[in-house]
């Protein structure tokens, strides 16, 4: 059994799949990583709208949380995206 199998028994938008493989994919051990979203939509050929509203599908599954970092002394840098079921 593959690692992201529950992922197709789950009712979830073919957009979302294809993000969160994307994501796991490029996570750490800790399952943490820090794509934008503009490089997202352009190695998935997805508009930045679909990968956020994937991202919207992700977070109101739970398997998807995010967290928007800052740089100390400016304003935003990108969010951390940190994946459950992994």
């Amino acid at each position: 059994m593959g690692r992201v199998d529950f992922l197709y028994k789950m009712d979830l938008q073919h957009r979302a799949v294809a993000v969160y493989i994307y994501l796991a994919d490029r996570a750490n051990k800790d399952g943490e990583c820090w794509p934008a979203i503009p490089t997202i939509a352009r190695e998935l050929k997805l508009s930045q709208s679909t990968v956020r509203r994937a991202l919207q599908d992700l977070r109101k599954a739970e398997l998807l949380e995010t967290e928007q970092r800052y740089r100390t002394k400016s304003g935003k840098i990108n969010l951390l995206f940190r994946l459950k079921n992994m």
